[in-house]
């Protein structure tokens, strides 16, 4: 009986991408050796990952709305708290559309062979859902607030939150880049 070899890791001439290091000098090599192939599998396992977590929030943001109506205080609001509410209605079902749809894209594109088309497609999804979800939950927070405390303190949160939303989503990645 002879000795099986030990498998061999394939070496890719794309693995050979450089990017840039703080010194502005592109010496640091790919830290994967993968195929394309397998970096287009990684990367959709990695955004469905992603995309659960964002769902979820959606989908309980979705439903808390979607409840509002048939309150009994409903018919008291005020003409902007009603505009509010459909604008941020209308927000989150945006969100829901775009975080769900990458679902869709895999069901008709699966064993097509077009996974980096899916992947892209999927990311671009999710980036325009996730500025959706925030805009739906301020939009929300700025409704409660003004029902429950004034339309001032709606304002000041709602900006606060916005804001926080763009440093904690956008600037600090961006940043780690």
């Amino acid at each position: 009986m002879q000795p099986v070899a030990a498998p061999t890791r394939r070496v890719w001439a794309d693995r050979q991408v450089r990017s840039a290091d703080p010194l502005g000098k592109r010496t640091r090599m790919a830290d994967r050796d993968e195929t394309p192939d397998e970096r287009f599998d990684r990367n959709w396992n990695e955004l469905l990952q992603e995309l659960r977590v964002a769902q979820t929030g959606v989908q309980i943001l979705f439903a808390f709305l979607l409840t509002i109506p048939f309150n009994q205080r409903f018919d008291q609001i005020t003409d902007v708290q009603r505009a509010t509410y459909i604008v941020t209605l209308l927000l989150t079902a945006l969100a829901t559309l775009c975080l769900i749809a990458p679902v869709s894209h895999h069901r008709i594109l699966f064993r097509r062979g077009r996974k980096k088309e899916l992947v892209d497609t999927s990311s671009n999804l999710a980036g325009v859902g996730l500025v959706f979800l925030w805009l739906s939950v301020v939009g929300a927070v700025f409704l409660v607030f003004e029902v429950v405390v004034a339309l001032s303190w709606a304002i000041a949160v709602a900006a606060a939150l916005g804001v926080s939303f763009i440093v904690v989503w956008y600037v600090f990645p961006s940043l780690k880049r």
